[in-house]
């Protein structure tokens, strides 16, 4: 029986570096790695890089102005 071939691929939102989102929020990179250790933004730590999704960052953002 032959495979049928996939209906959606799955494309992986680009990830940004601190600087990168730091500058979007107006926050110090090293601020931003400090809420990412703990937990008040979402990030994935690759090595010894932190790394964001920028919905991440927008979703955080709304999530400020709606409070």
């Amino acid at each position: 029986m032959p495979k049928k071939p996939p209906s959606s691929v799955f494309v992986p939102e680009p990830l940004i570096d601190s600087e990168q989102a730091a500058a979007i929020i107006g926050i110090h990179p090293k601020t931003l790695q400090k809420m990412a250790r703990a937990g008040q933004i979402k990030a994935v730590h690759v090595g010894k890089l932190w790394r964001f999704r920028a919905s991440n960052i927008e979703e955080w953002i709304n999530g400020r102005l709606a409070s």
